[in-house]
């Protein structure tokens, strides 16, 4: 049931490799990260003592005991499911979803209980996290009992070899954080880890859509420049958010809570990347053809929810002062 962001799948990235991507050690913003890096040595090593212990811990009974509360914290943004049919029931089964709401992310949850309706609690389930939530005292312990697993290494194909469905947000805080005006833009962050495992694995890849979630927030800007210069991309952190909340323009460190925007969850048909074959994971061109395919039909989803419902946040205040987020639509 853990609903967290995965950064990638594959291969776990090292510091210098995200240094790299985000332009990290030139100039002024590496000074500043290499003044702050003291600051973050001690989560680095929290983070490997984490990665060494055992990965698989979810506890099916205590997710039971969590659901009634979920379900009422999720009720403020009247969540409605669609297309649930196209999960499948049993056995392995990669679901790519896109990734709103910063860490609210109100539409994963809603994602995780409807993937628990659709297959149970007996079968096992599991999400894609950022390892530094994992290493967390007191947070980490609980996302590990919910069904989360680090993203990158051989976690996620061992989920999978399990018959598992596991939930994956390749977009990452780059996705979960974008500017307002892009909240009905699908970006996956150009992170095909996803890809490559589900051609390993031969799969089904089932993409799941939201709207509503992003229009609970008012992201102003990423604030990625800022990471960098605070150092945080050492612990792959991209982005310090810089939001627009109910007294003015704050940050991630005073986020104002978000608006109750009705979500909307789709399920969407299956693709069948197996055709393929396992070595297809090598092959860049073929790679970046599968992303470019699950990319436009998660957008051309988008783009329908957007324009039957193009104002979330009064649906959502207006569905809750009438059915105290109930939606009119049951959800399956």
């Amino acid at each position: 049931m853990a609903v967290m962001t995965g950064h990638g799948v594959g291969h776990p990235a090292t510091p210098g490799d995200a240094d790299r991507e985000r332009g990290v050690g030139r100039g002024e913003d590496a000074r500043t990260g290499a003044l702050m890096m003291p600051l973050w040595g001690g989560l680095v090593h929290r983070i490997e003592a984490e990665r060494a212990m055992p990965v698989f811990r979810r506890d099916p009974a205590f997710i039971e005991r969590q659901l009634a509360t979920v379900t009422r914290l999720t009720r403020l943004f009247s969540p409605t499911v669609r297309g649930l049919e196209h999960l499948p029931e049993h056995g392995p089964v990669l679901v790519v979803g896109n990734h709103s709401c910063l860490f609210y992310m109100p539409d994963a949850w809603v994602v995780a209980l409807a993937l628990i309706r659709r297959r149970g609690l007996d079968q096992p389930a599991y999400a894609l996290a950022y390892d530094l939530l994992l290493s967390i005292p007191g947070v980490g312990p609980v996302l590990r009992r919910l069904g989360a697993i680090p993203a990158g290494g051989r976690e996620a194909e061992l989920a999978l070899e399990q018959g598992a469905a596991l939930l994956v947000y390749p977009g990452g805080d780059l996705e979960a954080c974008r500017p307002w005006r892009e909240r009905n833009r699908i970006d996956l962050a150009g992170h095909k880890g996803f890809v490559r495992l589900a051609l390993r694995t031969g799969v089904p890849v089932v993409p799941v859509v939201a709207h509503g979630s992003h229009d609970a927030v008012v992201v102003l800007s990423r604030g990625d420049r800022l990471a960098r210069a605070l150092g945080l991309t050492r612990l792959r952190i991209n982005v310090f958010p810089i939001l627009l909340g109910p007294l003015g323009v704050t940050s991630i460190l005073t986020p104002p809570l978000p608006l109750p925007s009705a979500v909307t969850v789709e399920f969407l048909p299956p693709l069948d990347w197996s055709v393929d074959g396992t070595a297809a994971s090598d092959d860049e061109v073929l790679v970046d053809r599968r992303y470019d395919e699950i990319i436009s039909v998660m957008q051309s989803a988008l783009d329908r929810l957007h324009a039957e419902h193009p104002h979330p946040v009064s649906r959502g205040v207006v569905n809750l002062l009438r059915h105290g987020g109930r939606t009119e639509e049951p959800m399956p």
